[in-house]
């Protein structure tokens, strides 16, 4: 699996720890930036990171911004793409095997650092469970502008 993974600058410092996370774990990732904890646009990111997916370049994305919640809702905007806010590994395993989320997004300023990676390590395992959740998300898909 090939992960995305892109920040603002209240989403920087976490960011760069699930990067850490990732890199250690072997996972292949490709950072989207920023690369500092200056001020940016959150849109920007999320559209980089939604991009890739729909090129193609990844398979999934993880976006921090703040709270997670405009970061999302940037991503939510590119046909195609299923942005979660989660904040819980629950919530984080039910977005991929009920809605089929192929973008994470957390609150840097939100969350701590081990549970971040709780959330991270069980979206990543997690797979869509097809079924009656693959109907449900042909009706969202028919539903995009």
């Amino acid at each position: 699996m090939r992960v995305g993974i892109g920040s603002d600058h209240g989403g920087f410092e976490l960011k760069e720890y699930i990067v850490e996370y990732l890199r250690e774990n072997g996972i292949e990732y490709r950072d989207y930036g920023t690369n500092s904890p200056d001020s940016v646009d959150y849109p920007d990111y999320g559209k980089k990171v939604a991009d890739g997916i729909i090129s193609g370049k990844i398979d999934r994305g993880i976006v921090v911004c703040g709270t997670g919640i405009g970061i999302s809702i940037a991503c939510n905007k590119v046909k195609g793409i299923r942005a979660a806010l989660c904040s819980d590994t629950y919530s984080a395993r039910m977005s991929v095997e009920h809605n089929d989320a192929n973008i994470l997004a957390l609150g840097g300023r939100v969350l701590g650092r081990d549970l971040a990676i709780e959330i991270v390590s069980t979206w990543l395992n997690a797979e869509f469970e097809g079924g009656r959740h693959g109907r449900r998300i042909e009706k969202i898909s028919g539903m995009e502008c």
